[in-house]
């Protein structure tokens, strides 16, 4: 009878096992590594990654990262690539090839017509005797004493070894290259991750309200053009030089304050000195900042002058946090 406590076990077991068999990845980096990570750093072409069957697919997620942080890559099905797609390959380019056991009949059909072409070629394997291992200039050993598979049969831990090899050498990569965040948002310009990258607070303020008062507007306009803005504050603003802010907040303590607001004006209720920030600055700045001192509102000033207000429900909207 299966159980809840015997399907929490199974997945413990599972999680520990891959677990231990990425551990030792570690023993396994040596100067074939560094040789490989160099050569392709080196390389005057791109970067082909091949494989059949779940080592394909991990091909193809090596391949996104690469592309991601700046190493130009592509994927050939070892299949396809036998079938007419070999023409992809130009001649400086670097190819790696991906198999557990080495020795898959199709990778002992390519692998020599890669040689032949005089492509340098870099094997990620689990079995350093294999055909494959044999064929490579240099070999990356993902080897692992069992699948998590409890028939040891379903490519578990040795896809995993196979995708954590690749993150290795991406990172080493990115190091070579100096890739910083800058560069990672040039090819994430799009979804959240690329407005938490690219969007700066001019591009929020493009159709943006501005609302305003002067230090001796009276409050009932004050209030008016709080309603009137709908961003639930106002800058309070002297010679085009931002004084201070009110905020619906500043509104009812006043109101608490006072049985009648007759003679009151924007400077006796108004925050001085507000927090700011530039229109060039980056969103997420912003954002940090607003969290840093729990305000909901930035006043955007660029160098004296007052060009709006960032709140928070815009940048929320944007779904970057």
């Amino acid at each position: 009878m299966i159980t809840k406590e015997n399907i929490l076990s199974t997945a413990k077991k599972a999680i520990l096992s891959e677990s231990e068999s990425i551990k030792k990845l570690v023993d396994y980096i040596d100067a074939q590594f560094v040789d490989a990570v160099e050569m392709i750093f080196n390389a005057k072409g791109r970067l082909v990654i091949t494989g059949i069957g779940k080592s394909a697919i991990i091909a193809q997620k090596i391949v996104a990262t690469l592309n991601s942080t700046g190493t130009p890559s592509l994927f050939l099905h070892a299949s396809e690539a036998i079938h007419g797609d070999l023409g992809m390959i130009a001649k400086e380019d670097v190819i790696i090839c991906i198999s557990k056991s080495g020795n898959s009949p199709e990778i002992k059909v390519l692998v020599p017509f890669l040689k032949d072409y005089g492509h340098a070629l870099i094997a990620i394997t689990g079995n350093m005797t294999s055909y494959l291992a044999k064929s490579s200039d240099l070999v990356l050993n993902t080897t692992v004493d069992a699948e998590a598979c409890p028939n040891n049969l379903a490519p578990t831990n040795s896809t995993t070894a196979q995708l954590v090899m690749g993150d290795a050498l991406a990172v080493c990569l990115m190091e070579l290259r100096d890739f910083k965040a800058s560069d990672f948002a040039k090819y994430h310009p799009g979804g959240a991750l690329g407005k938490k990258l690219l969007l700066r607070v001019k591009d929020m303020l493009e159709n943006a309200l501005k609302p305003t008062v002067s230090p001796d507007t009276p409050i009932k306009k004050v209030i008016f053009e709080i309603s009137e803005k709908r961003l639930g504050v106002t800058a309070v603003v002297d010679n085009n030089k931002v004084v201070g802010i009110i905020t619906d907040g500043d509104i009812r303590r006043m109101l608490n304050n006072h049985d009648t607001i007759a003679g009151i004006t924007a400077q006796d209720i108004m925050t001085k000195n507000p927090k700011t920030i530039t229109s060039s600055s980056m969103v997420i700045d912003a954002f940090n900042l607003m969290e840093d001192f729990s305000i909901t509102q930035l006043v955007v000033v660029d160098e004296g002058e007052f060009k709006g207000i960032l709140h928070i429900h815009d940048i929320l909207k944007e779904g970057i946090i």
